[in-house]
């Protein structure tokens, strides 16, 4: 099924030469999944470069202990980067991507992704500069995990997953997926939001009871 010129939905492509973007418009091919899928895995070799029309995909990592952090999402006019950096290293996956939402993007081959960077300047530095902007998001979720107080990080997430909305559906099992840690210390950080007046709980949901509290705390580190 066509999507159109979807370069336009792209800020990085949208501003190519008109060139380049036929060249991507030829070539590039449709691809759907459905919530819940997953998307790519560790240790495959990815043989494209998707980029994201539609949908949200959730990109996680998981230690050998079996806990696992949410690295990043890809949204809606925005690309893998961290299939960019297999293609561009020739290496497998060392994360999850899963359809969070279901998906509608569309998959730009190795071969292809190659002879544009090759060839096309513009391309190549739409690639390396979305590259550079997911890097130093991946640097802060490192220094987030390594020095950051956990309920600070928790009050900032909260308030980032519910976007507009007075309401997270998570599990305390999600938020600590979300922050790199054990369900034991979401629990226990929740419990004191909620003796706060910061939050209520129900199961599966936690409503946010005063955002600029919250949003004081999250700012606060």
């Amino acid at each position: 099924m066509s999507i159109g010129d979807w370069t336009e939905r792209f800020q990085g492509t949208r501003g190519l030469p008109r060139t380049v973007r036929d060249r991507l418009l030829a070539s590039a091919q449709v691809a759907r999944y459905a919530r819940g899928q997953t998307v790519f895995s560790p240790d495959n070799r990815p043989d494209n470069l998707m980029f994201l029309v539609e949908g949200t995909l959730r990109v996680s990592q998981t230690a050998e202990s079996g806990r696992e952090i949410v690295l990043y999402r890809v949204e809606a006019g925005e690309s893998c980067v961290l299939t960019t950096a297999c293609m561009l290293a020739e290496e497998a996956y060392n994360a999850e991507g899963v359809a969070e939402t279901a998906l509608v993007a569309v998959a730009l081959s190795q071969e292809t992704f190659d002879l544009l960077a090759a060839e096309e300047p513009a391309f190549r530095k739409f690639v390396f500069a979305a590259y550079s902007r997911r890097l130093l998001d991946l640097l802060h979720v490192v220094d987030e995990v390594a020095f950051g107080r956990i309920d600070v990080r928790l009050a900032a997430r909260l308030l980032a997953l519910s976007g507009t909305a007075v309401e997270v559906s998570a599990t305390h099992d999600d938020l600590a997926r979300e922050l790199g840690t054990a369900r034991e210390v979401v629990s226990r950080v929740l419990q004191d939001f909620q003796k706060r007046g910061f939050v209520s709980q129900a199961r599966g949901r936690v409503r946010l009871l005063a955002r600029e509290s919250l949003q004081r705390l999250a700012e606060s580190d």
